[in-house]
Formats: C-alpha cells, sequence, structure tokens
C-alpha cells in the first residue's frame, strides 16, 4: 500500500504557521508523506503543488479570516487542474456559521483549534478508505 501524500498550505497573506507545522508533523508521524508549501501561497499555487506532488488530500490552514474568499478560489483552481477526486480539509479559526457553506463547495472536514491530531488522522484514513471502495 502507498503512503497517503497530503499537501499542507498557507493561503493568503496569514503569516502564522506553526499549527500548520505541527499538523504535518502529526501527519508524519502517522505514515503519511507530506509537502508543506510555506507561507502566502495564492490559490493557483496551491492547485499546482497538489497537482504537481499528485496528492490525495490538500489541507490548508487559515488564520486570517479570509477563508471565505480563499477556499472557493482554491476548489475551483483544484477542479480546473483535474483535481476533483483530490480531498480538501480546512482548519483553523473558522466561524460556525461558514461550516456548512465550506461544506457546500466540497471541503470536506473543518477543524478548528484544539482539535486532536489523531482526529484528523483519522479523518484522513476515513476518506482514503471511502475512496478505495
Amino acid at each position: 500500500m502507498t503512503a497517503i501524500r497530503v499537501l499542507i498550505a498557507k493561503p493568503g497573506l496569514d503569516g502564522h504557521d506553526r499549527g500548520a507545522k505541527v499538523i504535518a508533523r502529526a501527519l508524519r508521524d502517522a505514515g503519511m508523506e507530506v509537502i508543506y508549501t510555506g507561507l502566502r501561497q495564492t490559490p493557483e499555487m496551491i492547485a499546482e503543488a497538489a497537482l504537481q506532488e499528485d496528492v490525495d488530500v490538500v489541507g490548508l490552514s487559515i488564520l486570517s479570516g479570509a477563508h471565505m474568499a480563499l477556499v472557493p478560489r482554491i476548489r475551483q483552481e483544484m477542479d480546473s487542474s483535474g483535481l476533483q477526486d483530490v480531498s480538501l480539509l480546512v482548519g483553523g479559526i473558522i466561524p460556525d456559521d461558514d461550516v456548512n457553506a465550506l461544506h457546500d463547495i466540497g471541503v470536506s472536514a473543518v477543524f478548528g483549534p484544539g482539535t486532536n491530531t489523531e482526529d484528523i488522522v483519522k479523518h484522513i484514513h476515513k476518506l482514503m478508505d471511502t475512496r478505495q471502495t
């Protein structure tokens, strides 16, 4: 079985990446291959990296409050690049009122501050199990 490949990205102008690095390490520790794009990524850069790295999952870390502007553009760029089957996860400061709208545009899960990293690992494994059946 090949390792699950996950791209962790920090879209927009948000300059805080401690949480993204914690998630990246937890996913690596769980046996996943993790590509971290670094700070200040555009939707186009994220979709291109996901395509080039042939990932199974894209995880976005957003603390800036720009999630409702950035996430739809990222999903659109991913879909335009033929990445409709790549799961999209969002973590960060996301108001409860925005969660359903993010699900409606194709976000698999939204993880807030303090989420146990094991819950994220389990969710990704569940996504991959569903994809294989």
